[in-house]
């Protein structure tokens, strides 16, 4: 008889953030399932990735929903241990500039917030018994922009990971009397392929540590959130870069 594995689906896998906690779930044998906008990546190998990979564009909220009960084949065990909600749009400029509120068009404001906040809400009422029948923990990925204006995340990418962090809120409250928590983490500067030019400035003078973070030090955040060592961390947003914050 198969043993059980803990189940993991993380949106947005292919890099950085996404890539570096795939690697650390994998090293404690969970069984794991990914979703992107593109195929499976070579760029973030791991095995049964090909399998366990589910192509699926997050700002067609409408596709979620059809989606799920192919996530709820590949569910073996019928429950989810953990769900990361780490997949994020932030369009930019024609000069690659950041876009301000008064410059982003509607239809931008649409589609950021359909992949960074509604994607959120149909994947966790969506897989809702398979969470519960777990005891599992939804980690949202929020950021630092969500609670400053920042040199060069655009407006509708701040607004929805503010709206995020308050949505883990209300899912902590919801989710929490079925014993799954609900948490967030919030990166700053971190050392992925995305950083802005310019972003040096911002580590030499708004870092106390004076670095970057890396992908791996917020995978073992989330790691960790998922965690026994973690089972009364509820409705909380960890901040993850280095003091910028304070």
């Amino acid at each position: 008889m198969q043993l059980e594995r803990r189940s993991l689906l993380l949106t947005g896998a292919s890099r950085g953030i996404g890539h570096a906690t795939v690697k650390r779930f994998l090293e404690d044998g969970w069984h794991i399932l990914t979703i992107s906008r593109q195929p499976f990546s070579s760029a973030c190998p791991w095995e049964e990735g090909g399998e366990n990979h589910i192509q699926l564009d997050l700002a067609n909220i409408g596709s979620i929903a059809k989606a799920i009960p192919d996530i709820r084949r590949r569910l073996p065990w019928g429950r989810l241990h953990a769900l990361v909600n780490n997949a994020a749009i932030s369009p930019k400029a024609a000069a690659g500039g950041r876009l301000r509120p008064l410059d982003t068009p509607l239809s931008v404001w649409q589609h950021v917030f359909n992949v960074n906040f509604f994607a959120t809400i149909a994947l966790a009422q969506g897989l809702k018994d398979e969470l519960i029948a777990g005891r599992g923990t939804i980690i949202n990925v929020t950021s630092i922009a969500g609670s400053r204006v920042h040199p060069f995340a655009g407006s509708a990418y701040a607004t929805s990971k503010a709206a995020l962090a308050a949505l883990t809120r209300e899912f902590a409250a919801d989710f929490g009397p079925f014993g799954v928590r609900v948490n967030a983490i919030a990166p700053g500067e971190i050392d992925t392929s995305i950083l802005s030019p310019g972003t040096e400035k911002i580590v030499e003078t708004e870092i106390p540590l004076r670095r970057l973070g890396s992908p791996r030090e917020i995978a073992d955040t989330i790691f960790f959130l998922c965690s026994g060592a973690a089972s009364y961390i509820n409705g909380a947003e960890v901040h993850i870069n280095g003091g910028q914050h304070v």
